[in-house]
């Protein structure tokens, strides 16, 4: 019984890869596309299984720096976030209200989101 316990409580070392092949580039030049990848995370609409899977994992992510996210996730997310601050600012403001009401992130990653401005 302490075996389990011991295994249930370790965390995962990475999320999923299951989706980590997910065309992000085709979702970010489709608006159809990203605005319902955008509608499902806001609660809006229904989520595909890769945006439920997005939605559950986000929050833990966001608040241990994707210390669990695989190397193309954190690649895809670093697109999506310089894809929606210069081209979907009214969508990366959705978001951050939110997932960051209180400013916690968005003060975080100033840095980051501040390196990807006009960097499209």
């Amino acid at each position: 019984m302490a075996c389990v316990a011991v295994t249930w409580a370790r965390p995962e070392s990475t999320y999923t890869d299951k989706w980590d092949n997910i065309n992000v580039d085709e979702i970010l030049e489709s608006n159809r596309l990203l605005k319902g990848h955008v509608d499902c995370l806001l609660g809006k609409g229904r989520c595909t299984p890769d945006g439920k899977a997005l939605k559950e994992t986000l929050p833990d992510a966001l608040e241990h720096e994707c210390v669990k996210c695989t190397g193309k996730q954190k690649s895809g997310a670093d697109k999506v976030i310089r894809h929606l601050v210069n081209k979907r600012p009214d969508l990366w403001k959705e978001l951050a209200v939110k997932y960051d009401p209180d400013n916690i992130y968005q003060a975080r990653y100033k840095d980051k989101i501040d390196a990807v401005k006009g960097s499209a």
